[in-house]
């Protein structure tokens, strides 16, 4: 499977006193591009273009793994972007009722991440404390419309106070097509509030915003030439990878592989 795309991402940074005073507000626009490729059941590559930066990330069926060029190369739990394994998420779930989601009539289903997939989430220095997703589901075809993920980490370095990160993510998609008898959304936006607080913020706690909007331009599937040597980890990624490192047990884990 190939998939290209566009991207347009904004950002606002507040700085919150007592939860009501705004210091700061910086906008900023940011487009780019993004180039997708997959191979059945947990092989995929994604490279976006944002601002002059360069983010990879990928999975070749046995660790994933993300390159920044902040962080440079390095591991990622979590499985990936198969499509299956997305779709089979929402298989535990429980039904929380119904709501409208603009004027589409929809169905809700609530995914919490238990203690132990937590706990696999977890090291020295982060705890992740939860992490649940609200899918809302169209009730006159069961295509996925909107989509919420929150997360609750905390974050300690020893000698340092904690430092506390809660993600909230609301995702709007939409404008889906038929491509070789699969329905595929070609469009998109997320809304994201990262909100980070402690004892060593003073001022209070620092909130950033973030919005993503996101089209879809070609899909392919059957790519000819398409190989298992297309999806191989960069190689300072195989000097310090170790089989510890591997987790496929969680789902909820799977779809945050990209966003921590």
């Amino acid at each position: 499977m190939y998939v290209t795309g566009k991207v347009t991402m904004a950002m606002v940074d507040e700085l919150s006193s007592h939860g009501s005073t705004t210091i700061s507000n910086i906008r900023v626009s940011q487009k780019g591009c993004f180039v997708m490729w997959q191979m059945v059941p947990n092989k995929w590559l994604i490279e976006l273009v944002v601002g002059g930066h360069k983010v990879v990330a990928g999975s070749d069926g046995n660790v994933a793994w993300r390159h920044t060029p902040w962080l440079g190369s390095h591991a990622a739990k979590g499985g990936g972007l198969d499509p299956m394994a997305v779709a089979s998420v929402f298989n535990e779930a429980q039904y929380m009722g119904e709501k409208q989601i603009g004027d589409v009539d929809c169905f809700v289903l609530k995914l919490s991440a238990d203690d132990s997939d937590l706990a696999e989430r977890s090291d020295s220095t982060a705890e992740m404390i939860k992490h649940v997703m609200f899918g809302y589901f169209s009730q006159k075809n069961g295509l996925l419309v909107h989509l919420e993920d929150s997360y609750l980490t905390r974050v300690q370095a020893p000698g340092s106070f904690p430092m506390y990160w809660e993600t909230y993510m609301a995702t709007k998609i939409e404008d889906y097509q038929i491509i070789e008898g699969v329905m595929i959304a070609h469009s998109g936006q997320s809304d994201v509030i990262i909100t980070r607080f402690g004892d060593n913020l003073r001022a209070g706690p620092v909130i950033t915003r973030m919005e993503e909007k996101w089209t879809i331009d070609d899909v392919a599937f059957n790519v000819a030439g398409l190989s298992m040597d297309c999806f191989i980890p960069p190689e300072e990624l195989h000097k310090n990878y170790t089989e510890e490192n591997q987790d496929w047990r969680s789902t909820l884990n799977g779809l945050s592989s990209l966003s921590t």
